[in-house]
């Protein structure tokens, strides 16, 4: 069996940039199996210049090239992280020169402004965003949702709580989330308190055994994770989506950013910042 390929995110911030581009490129490779790590704010040439070495123990050691996936400005601190016994996939070498070709102009080269502060004003609604939303979780406060930009409805463990925070995080929607209850899933109509805002309404539905599953980690031999408590839930929960014109997508098989997507898209929200 061959030796699992070291892979280095390298950042003078976060490095969120290099994971995000680098595990989409690493998602192609079905046959390589990878000891990722991550190793944010880079930023001064000592710095480089110590993680090169490193690299190129790691390097002798594993008698294969690691793969290091950059994100760094500063050309300098940039130039100390070369390493020729690694496979250095530079993002912004790579495409900042077509876009000043294109733009006709020079990059500004500043640190931070991916992931920093750069935007009060938009950090701080962000930050707003997620403060909502955690307010807002699984019915805790029902009050303010004429604010919220959309309401996450489903059964318990559905997947709302997470899709609300990243909503808010990744794209400053407020969004509130509810958990229909048994005694909601019993009744013809929309839960009370949401009747005012069904226009922002939008449902999470999931296979019962896949909610089985997750259920009976968190309680398991209960009747709330039972088969068919689960299966029926599911099944009120999608007639009164029908019903009441509501629209839904199953989280089954689709990953936090799958579900977020979707919902901004079908739902028609805007990117807040």
């Amino acid at each position: 069996m061959p030796n699992r390929r070291s892979v280095f995110f390298v950042s003078d911030r976060t490095g969120i940039t290099a994971e995000s581009l680098g595990n989409t490129l690493l998602t192609q490779f079905d046959t390589e199996e990878f000891n990722r790590e991550t190793e944010p704010f880079i930023d001064t040439v000592e710095k480089a210049q110590e993680l090169a070495q490193r690299i190129d123990e790691i390097a002798a050691n594993d008698h294969r090239k690691p793969l290091v996936f950059t994100s760094i400005i500063k050309a300098d601190v940039r130039a100390a992280l070369t390493v020729k016994t690694a496979l250095v996939i530079d993002f912004f070498q790579t495409f900042i020169g077509e876009l000043e070709a294109e733009l006709g102009e020079k990059a500004t080269m500043s640190v931070g402004k991916a992931h920093g502060m750069d935007d009060e004003e938009k950090y701080d609604h962000r930050i707003e965003a997620v403060n909502f939303s955690l307010n807002h979780d699984d019915g805790v406060k029902l009050k303010d949702l004429d604010e919220a930009d959309v309401i996450l409805v489903g059964v318990s463990r559905s997947g709302k709580t997470p899709t609300c925070l990243y909503l808010a995080l990744q794209y400053g929607i407020k969004a509130a989330n509810y958990p229909l209850t048994p005694e909601d899933l019993d009744s013809p109509t929309l839960p009370k308190m949401l009747l005012p805002f069904k226009q922002k309404m939008f449902g999470l539905t999931i296979d019962p055994s896949r909610l089985h599953h997750i259920r009976s980690e968190r309680r398991p031999d209960s009747r709330y994770a039972s088969m068919d408590n689960c299966r029926r839930e599911v099944n009120e929960a999608e007639s009164m989506f029908r019903h009441h014109g509501v629209p839904f997508i199953s989280t089954t098989h689709m990953s936090i950013e799958e579900i977020a997507s979707t919902i901004m898209h079908n739902a028609h929200l805007v990117r807040r910042f």
